[in-house]
């Protein structure tokens, strides 16, 4: 929790408003956070770095017609809610006009989300996750003697509290914690030197596993020393869980209504459209109560929900913030998304959900044959085709050798298109996990019958 409590940034918020729309402004909406984090950094054993920080500020839009000016600061006392209004208004004065630029209507009631904070973040000593950090790296360099070394441990917590207020009546307020660490591991065989990758996510420390974290990372880093690069052929692949999700991760990227809009998505004007295999199944999930980016509204104050994207095969929807939904003829999914109070809100994913299958990972792989598990992708996101959606990426993994898992092998690319590799989903595995990077994806390992391996 912040040093400044709800009831305060409910407070400021309405202020807010209340100071812009008396200056000028013909509608306001005021976005107020107060939080507090820490992160601990941890190598051979010691500390390297340790920082807590709390913070709390406000942003203010301001619309005058159909001009829009955004202005955000620190001080939430009366005059600094009347300098930062005044600034919001003066920007929207000389801002261009634009016919889809208004305030968000009133939504319906938000849900009532529970468990969206875990007493554990602020009741957690830092002597504790710092313990929690060393813990991670001692079962990580315990696994083989091969692993050598850990770049670092990075343990991160966030406790926080957001409001929204606005001209047309909107009002809400949340509060959410949230809790991770991560680690990469080294693992060396004469001069080969080799990494693994381990992570856990929660609301607090209590829910990140050490035992797991550590042990993930220094078996990854194991497992791969004596890697080769595979022949170049075309053959099925089993995608990790990490790796479906960083493909999801940049699905829901393409399925924003603002990069539809602009024609920059291989999903524009496919709306209806069959395009994925029926064993893949997406929803946008606002409101799952696993997930980091859930909230009971979105950052303009519209319920968040569910939203199903790709079921049956079709494409069902995009997604919506209020200004995409004006300009698209839409309504809004509740997916206007804040990095902070510093910024206006933009169209994004909420919580990319994708529905489990019914085989292990042991049965995607037995069912594959002959094929590739691929463990990691390097830069999917900049080394996709935002319009066309094509692909070539740099991937490590494992041979896939009569069913089951073989040599390692690594320095190699995969590349297909993201259309293609929907359409070419077979199965979908049971074993669900919450995959932070690059958003927050509950994701699943997936076997896809054919994809390009460039290798030797």
């Amino acid at each position: 929790m912040s040093d400044t409590s709800v009831a305060d940034l409910e407070d400021a918020a309405r202020r807010a408003v209340e100071a812009a729309t008396s200056v000028g402004a013909t509608d306001a909406e005021a976005w107020s956070e107060g939080s507090r984090s820490r992160e601990v950094r941890v190598h051979a054993g010691e500390v390297e770095s340790l920082t807590e920080a709390s913070g709390r500020g406000v942003g203010i839009r301001a619309w005058i017609g159909a001009r829009t000016g955004y202005a955000y600061g620190t001080d939430l006392s009366e005059s600094g809610l009347a300098e930062l209004a005044e600034a919001a208004v003066g920007a929207a004065r000389v801002a261009d006009e634009d016919e889809n630029s208004a305030a968000p209507e009133p939504s319906g009631e938000p849900p009532q989300i529970d468990g969206l904070r875990d007493p554990g973040v602020a009741g957690t000593e830092t002597a504790d996750v710092i313990e929690l950090a060393k813990r991670i790296e001692q079962v990580a360099l315990g696994r083989d003697e091969r692993v050598t070394g850990v770049e670092e441990v990075v343990y991160v917590d966030e406790d926080g509290d957001a409001a929204i207020a606005t001209s047309r009546g909107v009002t809400g307020s949340f509060g959410q914690s949230v809790a991770y660490s991560f680690l990469q591991a080294m693992a060396t065989q004469d001069s080969e030197v080799q990494t693994g990758l381990g992570f856990g996510v929660g609301r607090s420390p209590k829910a990140l596993d050490p035992e797991e974290i550590g042990a993930e990372a220094g078996d990854e880093a194991a497992s791969m020393l004596g890697a080769t690069k595979p022949k170049s052929r075309t053959c099925p692949v089993v995608l990790s869980e990490r790796v479906t999700a960083s493909f999801a991760g940049f699905i829901g990227g393409a399925l924003c209504a603002d990069e539809v809009q602009r024609g920059r998505s291989p999903f524009a004007d496919r709306l209806g459209d069959e395009l994925a295999s029926s064993a893949y199944v997406l929803a946008d999930d606002g409101i799952d109560p696993g997930g980091l980016a859930t909230a009971p509204f979105d950052g303009e104050g519209t319920a968040r929900e569910r939203t199903p994207l790709i079921a049956d095969g079709k494409l069902l929807a995009y997604l919506h913030d209020s200004y995409t939904a004006r300009r698209g003829g839409a309504t809004s999914t509740g997916n206007a998304a804040r990095a902070s109070y510093r910024s206006p809100p933009s169209v994004s994913p909420s919580n990319l959900m994708i529905e489990p299958g019914e085989l292990s990972l042991e049965g995607l792989i037995e069912q594959t044959g002959e094929g590739v598990y691929i463990t990691e992708v390097a830069g999917l996101h900049s080394g996709v085709n935002p319009v066309t959606g094509r692909y070539s990426v740099g991937a490590t993994g494992k041979a896939i050798r009569g069913g089951e898992l073989a040599e390692p092998l690594r320095e190699f690319t995969i590349a297909g298109d993201l259309l293609g590799t929907l359409a070419a989903v077979q199965a979908v595995g049971s074993e669900a996990r919450w995959v932070p990077f690059g958003g927050s994806v509950h994701s699943v390992p997936l076997l896809v019958g054919e994809m390009a391996i460039g290798g030797s």
